[in-house]
């Protein structure tokens, strides 16, 4: 089942951003926002971004909101690791080279286990370029195996997930 198309009352004092699976209509969630530069090198001859792109933009933006919640060490980072599962991307927009940064939107959508999905939406405050989810998995890199999300990453998360 898809947990975008599923809305929820809305909450107070948090940021509108549309369900990925149902962009017309606006939900109140709490999100994560990285305003992203774009790089003159991610044009393409007719000056639009490259779609292979908008993962790497995802990435940037989940690693940024990220930081604060991974260790800070090595040895930590490769045993609260997380990986991704899953990548859908849903194009709706070319979205032009140009020296504004375009926001990169971060939701939670479920976090439980050792599984986190995660909603996405590239945007500026006229147009939306894309919606997209990922779905990660919780990992430890030294055993090579999934593990548990640990409550300080569920409180981390809880700070962008519907309540």
């Amino acid at each position: 089942m898809d947990g975008l198309a599923q809305s929820r009352p809305p909450t107070a004092s948090v940021a509108p951003m549309p369900s990925a699976s149902t962009h017309r209509k606006t939900f109140l969630v709490k999100k994560y926002t990285y305003a992203l530069p774009l790089r003159w090198a991610d044009a393409d001859a007719y000056g639009h971004v490259n779609n292979a792109l908008f993962p790497r933009y995802m990435e940037e933006a989940r690693t940024r909101m990220f930081q604060e919640m991974l260790p800070t060490d090595e040895a930590g980072r490769r045993q609260h690791a997380f990986v991704v599962s899953r990548s859908i991307v849903d194009y709706r927009a070319p979205l032009s080279y140009r020296e504004e940064p375009v926001d990169v939107h971060v939701r939670v959508v479920t976090c439980r286990g050792a599984r986190l999905e995660l909603a996405y939406e590239i945007r500026d405050a006229d147009h939306l370029y894309a919606e997209a989810t990922t779905l990660m998995a919780a990992y430890n890199l030294e055993t090579g195996r999934p593990r548990r999300i640990s409550q300080a990453e569920l409180d981390f998360l809880a700070r962008y997930t519907e309540s």
